[in-house]
């Protein structure tokens, strides 16, 4: 493993995911976010189901980060239940990987 995962959030509104996602890159906890500011999300909630915009960012950060920024998600993010999913990166081209982990802190 390269220690690295993909965090992926998603929220309603772009420029709120946009934003947070700033706020995560200054803080370290994240080198960086790739975000789709138009994603259609279909999901059941309260016994409904939904078919809504949202945006969606794919975080690059250290796997040792990733309770650090679901904490930040659960206390910033405007929905009940944020979606925050890490998945766990296998390889990659080894000078970005040490950037990622270069622009993170260590816990």
């Amino acid at each position: 493993m390269t220690g690295v995962v993909e965090v992926v959030i998603t929220a309603a509104d772009a420029s709120w995911l946009a934003e947070f996602t700033r706020r995560l890159v200054d803080d370290r906890l994240a080198a960086c976010g790739q975000q789709v500011s138009a994603i259609r999300s279909i999901y059941r909630w309260d016994g409904e189901v939904h078919d809504d915009p949202e945006a969606r960012v794919a975080l690059h950060t250290r796997a040792s980060l990733v309770d650090r920024i679901v904490e930040r998600a659960n206390a910033e993010h405007p929905y009940d239940v944020p979606c925050v999913l890490a998945l766990p990166v296998a390889a990659g081209n080894p000078a970005y990987l040490e950037w990622v982990l270069s622009e993170t802190t260590e816990t």
